[in-house]
Order: C-alpha cells, then sequence, then structure tokens
C-alpha cells in the first residue's frame, strides 16, 4: 500500500508573495495569525518545537524525509504552480531534483488555478492569471518537467510517471496538451504519461468524458464536499445544515464547522464507479487562519480517529478499488490545519496514526 501525501510547497519567501502580501510573507504568516473561532476550536496550529522551517533548508527535507519513512509514508505529491512558463514557488521541488541524497518518492500535481486574494477570504482581486497557450507553451511545460519524470524517485504507475492535474475543467483544451505530452513523451524514451485528476468538482461529474484520464483521484474533503446529495446521504445533509444553522444564529462568528466523521464515514461507505478512481482521505481540515471567520472548520479529528478511518480504508482500497494507492490530504498544509507532520498538541500522534493503521493491515514492515 502506497500512502502518497500531498505537499505544500510554501514555506520560504519569494519575491511575488513580498509583493502581494507584505515582505516576508510564507503560509507561517497565516498560521500563526489564527485564533480560536469557537469554544473548542483548535488554534492556533503550532509546529512542534516551534519548528517553523524554510524549505530553501535543505535539513528540513532531510528532516521529513525521514519521518516519512519512520512512519510510512511512501511519497510526496508536489504542488506545481506554472503560468505559461511563470512559476511560483519552485525552488524546493528543483532543490528536491538536484539532490539525490533526499531519497524519498514524489511526483508532481499542477495547481492549474488563477491566484487571487479570495483564498485569504479577503477580496476577489486577481494576482496572476491562470493561461495556457498553445502547444509551444505546452511544449515548453513538459520540457521543464521532463527531468522530474527521468528522476528515479519518480513515483510510476503502470510504467509511466504519474502527472496529476487539479482541475481539468478550467483548462478547456488538456485533451489535446494530453495527447501532446504522451507524443513527447514517448520521444523522450518514456512509455507515455499516466495522467490523474485531482479536482472534485469534475471528479464528480459522471458525464464528462474521461478517455485520455488514468486515473480519477478522491480528493478529500473537496470530493466528498462537491458530491450530490443522494451520494452524501439525508445524515449528512441534515447534520451539516444544523451547522450552518448554527452559524447563522451564532452571527459573531459565522465559520461553517462540518463533523470530520461525516466526511470519513462517506469515504467509507460509498461504492466504488469505476476502476479509474483512486481514494483519498484528509487529516484534518480548517482554513480559518486564512479565510478566518467566513472559512470552514471541521471538528473531531485525532489521531485515533484518523487511524481508524485509515485503516478501514486500506481494506476497502484493497478489496473493492483494487488498488495500491491512496492520497492523503496533506504533510503539511499548516494554514488548513491539515497535516501530519509533529505540532504541540499531538506530537508525533498523526504519524503514528499512518504507522499503525499500516502494521494493522500487514503493510508496514521493517519500517519499509
Amino acid at each position: 500500500m502506497k500512502l502518497i501525501a500531498f505537499y505544500l510547497p510554501q514555506f520560504h519567501r519569494f519575491p511575488e508573495n513580498d509583493q502581494w502580501w507584505g515582505e516576508g510573507f510564507t503560509e507561517w504568516t497565516n498560521t500563526r495569525k489564527a485564533v480560536p473561532l469557537y469554544k473548542g476550536h483548535y488554534e492556533p496550529r503550532e509546529p512542534l518545537n516551534d519548528n517553523y522551517y524554510c524549505l530553501l533548508d535543505k535539513s528540513t527535507f532531510e528532516w521529513q524525509i525521514d519521518l516519512a519513512q519512520q512512519y510510512g509514508i511512501y511519497g510526496f505529491c508536489f504542488y506545481h504552480y506554472w503560468f505559461e512558463g511563470h512559476m511560483l514557488m519552485q525552488k524546493p521541488m528543483e532543490m528536491f531534483l538536484q539532490n539525490p541524497s533526499l531519497n524519498l518518492k514524489f511526483c508532481i500535481s499542477w495547481a492549474n488555478e488563477t491566484w487571487s486574494r479570495r483564498m485569504n477570504g479577503s477580496n476577489q482581486d486577481i494576482l496572476i492569471k491562470q493561461t495556457y497557450g498553445n502547444e509551444s507553451t505546452w511544449k515548453q511545460h513538459f520540457t521543464y518537467l521532463l527531468p522530474f519524470f527521468k528522476d528515479k524517485r519518480y513515483i510510476y504507475v503502470d510504467g509511466k510517471p504519474l502527472f496529476v492535474l487539479y482541475k481539468p475543467e478550467i483548462f478547456p483544451e488538456y485533451m489535446e496538451m494530453i495527447d501532446l505530452w504522451n507524443q513527447l513523451a514517448i520521444e523522450n524514451g518514456l512509455d507515455g504519461i499516466s495522467f490523474a485528476v485531482q479536482g472534485a468538482q469534475w471528479n464528480n461529474e459522471e458525464n464528462v468524458d474521461d478517455s485520455k484520464v488514468d486515473y480519477r483521484i478522491m480528493y478529500e474533503p473537496s470530493y466528498t464536499n462537491t458530491q450530490p446529495v443522494s451520494q452524501k446521504g439525508v445524515k449528512y445533509e441534515f447534520v451539516t445544515k444544523l451547522y450552518h444553522l448554527w452559524s447563522y444564529l451564532n452571527p459573531q462568528i459565522h465559520v461553517q464547522k462540518v463533523p470530520y466523521n461525516l466526511v470519513c464515514s462517506n469515504i467509507l461507505n460509498r461504492k466504488v464507479k469505476s476502476d479509474k478512481y483512486i481514494p483519498g482521505i484528509f487529516v484534518d481540515w480548517d482554513n480559518t487562519a486564512r479565510k478566518g471567520s467566513k472559512g470552514l472548520s471541521y471538528f473531531g479529528s485525532t489521531p485515533s480517529v484518523f487511524k481508524y478511518y485509515l485503516s478501514e480504508l486500506i481494506r476497502k482500497t484493497k478489496a473493492e478499488y483494487k488498488k495500491e494507492i491512496i492520497f492523503i490530504n496533506a504533510w503539511n498544509e499548516w494554514a488548513e490545519g491539515c497535516y501530519l507532520e509533529p505540532d504541540k498538541r499531538y506530537k508525533y500522534g498523526y504519524l503514528e496514526a499512518v504507522r499503525d493503521a499500516l502494521i494493522e493491515n500487514g503493510e508496514f514492515i521493517n519500517g519499509e
């Protein structure tokens, strides 16, 4: 069983963030300013030993990889930000590539969205617009990624490098790009590309043409949130509406609350739609560090609860999905309350939960 954790690279300074958000801004900036917004609200999230690391420091990667290997994470899925040749936050991924001693498997997810101030709950001013160009642009993008695809640490599925596209629905020509990239991959000695789609909205559509997509990732909790009511179930809808009503009746708070176990129960109970789906699970979720009272806060996740649902999903993945991959959201989404890294409250609890869930299913032998 290969557990792949989504990985956010926004833990270092770069010029655009200094310009848009203020000098020295990183993901830690939002994380540090979070405050509790209701009784029992777990904020701020603080890393163990005040480890507010910088990803431009090789020792940070070494520490993360040691943890991942020690507790059974197979690899990272790095978020990649490409805007027709202009890149953001590319340095950590490039540094990883240039240091083969950083021995952990990895793949790449292209987060192909426009950036706006909406991500922090402010107005919707566009910071950098996502555009897709033409074949020339797509070839330039492929050429940049080729050294990653050819790296011995890159994750291959069906004998081909696994590449994740976040939102195909906002990329009108994505199928033509897939054709071109498969052609370029073969010309460069690969057998093609294994394309997976991460975007929850697209993956919940049954009438989309997925003929050129190899896999559809159930990215959580977004996948469950975007399911139709009939799939989420009456209980899920009823309980979430109760908490939305609670928010409405407490106007000084506004933040929406959702029980963690409702989503995880949905993950375990849903039927497998096709053999293209790869299941996912999430550690926790709370983006009030970014959006304040306009955010969404899940509650009820603890290491023991997470361990239970992960262990059950491992069984379901093997028995029903017939897959050997689960995507975990996330390794280090601190400002979304969604991380495996150790914090002051639970220490190494969530990593221990991963290890214990693997052991319980005979999937963790001699630390491998």
